[in-house]
């Protein structure tokens, strides 16, 4: 696992698709490119091989500027070009390229080298900001996610809307750790190959790209709507679970993902248990401390939210919640 770094764009990176951006970049490629401002922006994409809305975005991006000077120079990382020659999250074998930068939990390998890689070579080129890309699989509102409560992070979050999600876990998030370096964002886009949430993400990149520097008032409170991920939702490996199979430990009601962004009432059902004295999912806070019996509990049969709550990312994609969680809960927080 070696960075590839490059300097130029290799023929036919423009046009490539998320399944075929594997035969132009085989490894995880960081690409120069020179602008007026010498200070880059730094983007990066497919850290999951599912979500190519970062590519598309980033080549359009490229192609509007391909025949004019760039205002500001820019570095875009190309991920898990494997994974998504075949649609995936990651590979079996492989940890998930967004928990591997510095600050991550994991124990070292050799992804985790490759990051710091590129987060030492942005810091010496004097990172103006970092935008981090991603799909996800339930339904969700487009929102932008930042790890410090600093003026220039929530400027540069509300360049893309209102609403924000302020997290500090799951740690070894590349958005993370680029906040040690300068003002650094996800962006979610909703469902892949939506071409709303590919223009949207285009539009916020080619601002970015012409913005001098940051605002040095605070954002405004009435301009955004902010919140706090104040757990992330597992399902244990021991437990069976599934959105059909009624003989699961856990059976998940199919419309789940509707409840995303919505404040729930306490006493909302989740699913049914069978026959189960323990919580089937794990609610861990910003310090990985378990505080399910916050959230949950089993009453009639049924897994309940015990207290109101707005999720986020849930998912009806059985794998995904398998190799990264079911959902995350989040309370509102004031600027």
């Amino acid at each position: 696992m070696q960075l590839n770094q490059l300097d130029y764009l290799p023929e036919g990176l423009l046009t490539a698709s998320s399944e075929t951006l594997h035969e132009i970049l085989p490894n995880p490629t960081l690409i120069h490119l020179i602008g007026k401002d010498p200070a880059p922006l730094f983007i990066s994409v497919l850290l999951h091989g599912n979500e190519p809305t970062g590519l598309l975005a980033a080549q359009a991006l490229l192609k509007k500027y391909k025949d004019r000077e760039l205002p500001r120079s820019v570095s875009i990382f190309f991920g898990n070009t494997q994974a998504a020659r075949l649609g995936l999250r990651r590979l079996d074998r492989q940890p998930d390229f967004n928990r591997i930068w510095p600050g991550s939990e994991l124990p070292d390998c050799p992804e985790i080298r490759m990051t710091q890689q590129v987060v030492d070579t942005m810091r010496a080129k004097n990172v103006f900001a970092s935008i981090d890309i991603h799909n996800n699989t339930g339904l969700n509102p487009h929102y932008a996610c930042v790890n410090k409560l600093d003026d220039k992070f929530l400027q540069l979050a509300s360049l893309f809307g209102r609403l924000i999600v302020y997290f500090t876990r799951p740690k070894g998030v590349q958005s993370a750790a680029f906040a040690e370096l300068c003002p650094s964002v996800t962006l979610e886009c909703g469902k892949p190959d939506q071409l709303h949430g590919i223009e949207h993400a285009f539009e916020f990149l080619n601002s970015c790209l012409n913005l001098r520097d940051f605002p040095e008032h605070p954002v405004y409170p009435q301009d955004i709507d902010l919140y706090h991920t104040v757990a992330q939702v597992k399902i244990p490996k021991s437990i069976t679970f599934s959105f059909q199979e009624t003989k699961s430990d856990l059976l998940l009601n199919k419309d789940l993902d509707h409840m995303n962004f919505n404040e729930i009432p306490a006493g909302t059902v989740w699913g049914s248990v069978d026959g189960l004295k323990t919580l089937p999912v794990l609610a861990l806070d910003d310090n990985a401390q378990n505080i399910s019996d916050r959230f949950f509990k089993i009453q009639d049969g049924e897994l309940r939210i015990t207290r109101k709550a707005m999720p986020s990312m849930l998912t009806l994609d059985e794998k995904v919640i398998k190799q990264d969680c079911l959902c995350y809960l989040m309370e509102r927080l004031h600027p």
